[in-house]
């Protein structure tokens, strides 16, 4: 089975904040197909006193047999996502993966990641729907045995 993936590019933004605490949110706000082949650099695309974005452009989603589960449960939630990992780098918020697997997003929060979840764009969705119909074999359903007849010191063992 090959790997296969789609490059776009996510739109970061910066929001003021009225907090004594924090003065700015950043967040991923969505994500667009890239067709820059040969600029790879950040931009501000739009920036006035209370808001700034910010497009990065040169994000591969490459699809792995291995997370075909997190992609079938990603594409059968009534809204699907894409998932967007970054880190603060000298003021300003660097995204540096991007998938559309529930369990690679969950796992890079449970590392305590910065993620944001952004709207997939329909292109995404046919292109990953497409992939999961060929791909997607769910795991055989192994038979329990009734709780009942195990001793209760050994039960959920």
């Amino acid at each position: 089975m090959e790997h296969t993936s789609i490059t776009v590019a996510v739109i970061m933004e910066r929001s003021a904040m009225d907090n004594k605490w924090c003065s700015e949110k950043w967040e991923a706000k969505s994500i667009i197909p890239d067709t820059s082949a040969r600029d790879k650099q950040w931009r501000v695309i739009s920036q006035d006193a209370r808001q700034k974005q910010v497009l990065f452009p040169g994000f591969a989603i490459t699809l792995y047999p291995s997370e075909s589960e997190g992609y079938y449960l990603n594409m059968t939630a009534p809204k699907p996502k894409v998932f967007v990992a970054w880190r603060h780098d000298d003021g300003l918020a660097v995204p540096y993966i991007v998938t559309v697997s529930y369990s690679e997003a969950a796992r890079w929060m449970d590392s305590s990641e910065n993620v944001d979840s952004v709207p997939m764009p329909f292109e995404v969705a046919q292109w990953l729907d497409d992939y999961v119909q060929k791909n997607y074999k769910p795991e055989p359903k192994k038979r329990q045995q009734a709780q009942s007849f195990i001793d209760p010191s050994e039960r959920g063992k």
